[in-house]
């Protein structure tokens, strides 16, 4: 009976995180959404600047120190390991939720493409960013990270397989394809406002603060074999090689 619980709380937790994923989708870019970055709130003065920092602080802490291995070796006397993850992911898709409840529009304009032509091109690069990072997960292992594949292994008994260091097509571009693909989604923009400005470099600035860490976790786990990754291929910007 537990095992099929802990199986449909999986279920549960990745069917939310995805609903709040594709939401962001629209959020970003002003699509298809009653309620995005520049449209459906309001708020004046300071107001806008505090509310959305905080949200953007409560991001990043969620999604970065509950990824740590010290959290997670903390945590994890608490929320059994099997729906350990999934309970990452569902606590990111009710900090997203929130993030897009409470998110004050600061609507000023630093740049806004009127050649339809450009701006299209410019809402193909939204997309393609998306894609790359949904793609990103697949040729890993979605289903792992998202915390399918820990309570599937929990209904049937199986066990966790060994780490494994994949580093299959983007991965050979870059280290951390999935990074690059939300960096290309956040500045992506033919319309840049205040708010979306503040929304994107918060976003790249956590984004390069979180790989410091990740990588060192990365290297903790696969050693001599990741450090020989690095010096082959850069950590987000193709082409662009380590040095040293």
């Amino acid at each position: 009976m537990m095992k099929a619980l802990g199986f449909l709380y999986g279920i549960v937790s990745y069917a939310f995180a995805m609903a709040a994923l594709v939401y962001g989708i629209g959020f970003i870019a002003d699509l298809y959404v009653p309620k995005s970055i520049d449209m459906g709130g309001w708020g004046s003065g300071i107001e806008p600047w505090v509310t959305n920092l905080l949200l953007l602080t409560l991001f990043a802490v969620q999604h970065s120190v509950m990824a740590r291995p010290e959290f997670k070796a903390w945590w994890t006397k608490i929320v059994p390991e099997p729906i350990e993850r999934s309970t990452y992911v569902l606590l990111t898709g009710v900090v997203l939720t929130i993030l897009y409840i409470y998110w004050i529009p600061m609507t000023d304009i630093i740049w806004n493409v009127t050649n339809p032509t450009i701006a299209g091109a410019i809402l193909g690069l939204y997309f393609l960013g998306w894609v790359i990072v949904v793609l990103s997960t697949f040729l890993i292992n979605h289903f792992d990270l998202f915390g399918l594949a820990q309570v599937f292994r929990l209904l049937k008994g199986g066990k966790a397989p060994e780490a494994e260091l994949k580093t299959p097509f983007l991965y050979k571009l870059v280290r951390h394809p999935i990074m690059l693909g939300m960096i290309i989604v956040v500045w992506a923009a033919p319309m840049m406002t205040l708010g979306h400005l503040v929304f994107a470099l918060a976003n790249t600035g956590y984004v390069l603060i979180a790989l410091q860490f990740e990588e060192r976790d990365l290297i903790s786990i696969f050693g001599d074999t990741y450090r020989e990754y690095q010096k082959k291929v850069p950590m987000v910007i193709p082409l662009l090689k380590r040095k040293g």
